[in-house]
């Protein structure tokens, strides 16, 4: 529905997202499925993920300088990073901002709210 060819590698990593909701990194899906799929590069990844991005099927996160992740939930969300183990988790609150389509005459087109801690 979103117009994208279905291929071998686009689906593996779809799955992996799927399954997975850990806000992975290009490196670590590559890690993780490198080595029981071993034609897959990390170009095809990040092909596949930007290509995801741009069709709206995940979100880009980018909670610290340098690392940029994927997300499988693209519903208004908060993410919550742990500064001691790394995790980062999703927050379902009750925020007003979500409701807001827009702020003092400027059209909210996403959202993005991060918090850290332990």
């Amino acid at each position: 529905e979103k117009g994208i060819k279905p291929s071998v590698h686009r689906i593996k990593i779809y799955k992996y997202l799927v399954e997975k909701h850990n806000h992975p990194t290009v490196d670590i899906i590559y890690n993780e499925l490198s080595e029981s799929f071993p034609t897959l590069s990390k170009t095809t990844i990040y092909n596949t993920l930007y290509l995801f991005a741009r069709k709206k099927i995940v979100i880009t996160l980018t909670i610290e300088d340098g690392e940029l992740r994927f997300d499988i939930n693209t519903k208004p969300h908060i993410h919550f990073k742990c500064v001691r183990c790394g995790r980062i988790y999703d927050v379902y609150l009750e925020c007003e901002i979500f409701k807001r389509k827009e702020i003092e005459g400027h059209k909210i087109n996403e959202y993005r709210l991060y918090l850290s801690g332990v």
